[in-house]
């Protein structure tokens, strides 16, 4: 598969250890002038440090032979990968698969790699810098390698969801499956662990709960009382874990049903009382909405961040734009059971039982606040009121 123009990327990987040789494409250009060779290379000098860090890996004793814990723990990691890779995505022999992971997901990225490779042997492993925030877009040659391939997946420790690279790429043909905060514990226990086929079921026996109802209610026993409206056709019930066809984009682990609040329709109270992006609160924090903006926010070392990180982004965009990151961008509610509340709100929103409101960029739903930056805080028990029917009351489903 790999000829002998790709020596001098075999040196430098047989010397990191953390990406994998690149696949070939075909119809690829002349042997002195080939770009995905070029990607590789310019990839390879952003990520500093890693080849230093497999170097002292290599000088470490010699461990004893595993034991049972550490056997287990490899099972449930190439479980999971296995999942991803024959349930979630599908993947056919033959098919082009990207997999992009940063420092702190590499070990999940390889076992992703491991799995991926049983099926088909056009399989490239990226590891990238870490990224600064969600939203941040990767290094430009990440994002034309996204361009070229059937399959991307992207455990990072930012988001790339709300990326013009991810958009691109699915624009391209790609189906693609982000993986933001992922941890190894994450991956191999709680909401990955879920039968992602029932829960594609379950979500779409909710389009009938669902249809016309144009006004969302929700409050909570901490204080919220807020209420917006929705399009019914624009609910969004392809987030349970199947992304198999071209253009299809999810997050894993999957299992939620959402939509974009209409754009200046909301108003009321958010009380944040389970996470705030990848911790627990450590106590609610009051979100005052007018016209579908936060006006303001109260409560906790979360709403600090919160105010700071926004006032951040804020910053980045042009004067007329910056108000446009408190947007309400997104709400949604979970529906894998085996979901957990563990202050990573990748799993926290996919929590049956449990709503969430995202502010910032609602590009990717249709809306226009265009302002590169999402994050998401979790209600750990709401009820839900669509129109006059009562979907969920306290947590548990009225409705199903």
């Amino acid at each position: 598969m790999f000829d002998g123009k790709n020596a001098h990327i075999q040196e430098h990987l047989n010397g990191t250890g953390n990406m994998v040789l690149p696949f070939r494409r075909k119809g690829s250009g002349s042997d002195d002038d080939d770009p995905l060779d070029q990607d590789i290379e310019d990839i390879m000098n952003e990520a500093d440090g890693l080849g230093d860090e497999h170097e002292l890996a290599q000088d470490a004793p010699t461990e004893a032979a595993p034991e049972e814990d550490d056997i287990d723990f490899s099972e449930k990691m190439a479980k999971s990968a296995r999942t991803v890779i024959d349930v979630c995505m599908d993947l056919r022999r033959g098919e082009n698969i990207l997999i992009v992971c940063d420092p702190t997901t590499t070990e999940i990225g390889q076992a992703l790699h491991d799995a991926a490779s049983i099926r088909s042997d056009r399989v490239l492993l990226i590891v990238m810098p870490k990224g600064r925030h969600h939203g941040e877009e990767p290094p430009a040659p990440v994002a034309n390698l996204m361009r070229q391939q059937q399959v991307v997946i992207a455990p990072t420790r930012y988001s790339l969801t709300h990326t013009r690279a991810v958009r691109q790429a699915i624009k391209d043909g790609s189906r693609v499956a982000t993986m933001p905060g992922m941890t190894v514990e994450m991956f191999t226990e709680g909401g990955m662990t879920a039968d992602f086929n029932i829960i594609k079921k379950n979500i779409g026996e909710m389009n009938a709960q669902l249809r016309r109802k144009r006004i969302v209610n929700v409050k909570s026993e901490t204080g919220t009382n807020v209420t917006f409206e929705v399009n019914w056709r624009e609910w969004k019930l392809d987030d349970n874990g199947i992304c198999n066809r071209p253009r299809m984009v999810t997050n894993l682990p999957a299992g939620k049903i959402f939509t974009l609040p209409r754009e200046g329709t909301m108003n009321g109270t958010i009380v944040i009382d389970g996470s705030w992006d990848s911790n627990l609160v450590d106590e609610p924090v009051m979100l005052q909405i007018e016209n579908g903006l936060v006006v303001d926010v109260k409560g906790g070392t979360a709403a600090a961040q919160i105010r700071q990180t926004f006032g951040e982004a804020a910053k980045r965009l042009k004067s007329k734009d910056q108000e446009n990151v408190w947007t309400i961008a997104e709400f949604g509610f979970g529906m894998n059971p085996n979901a957990r509340l563990s202050g990573n709100v990748l799993e926290d929103e996919k929590r049956l039982g449990t709503a969430y409101f995202s502010i910032g960029d609602n590009t990717t739903l249709g809306g226009t606040a265009a302002v590169g930056i999402q994050i998401s805080g979790v209600l750990k028990s709401p009820s839900v009121w669509l129109d006059e029917t009562v979907l969920f009351e306290n947590g548990s489903f009225i409705v199903r």
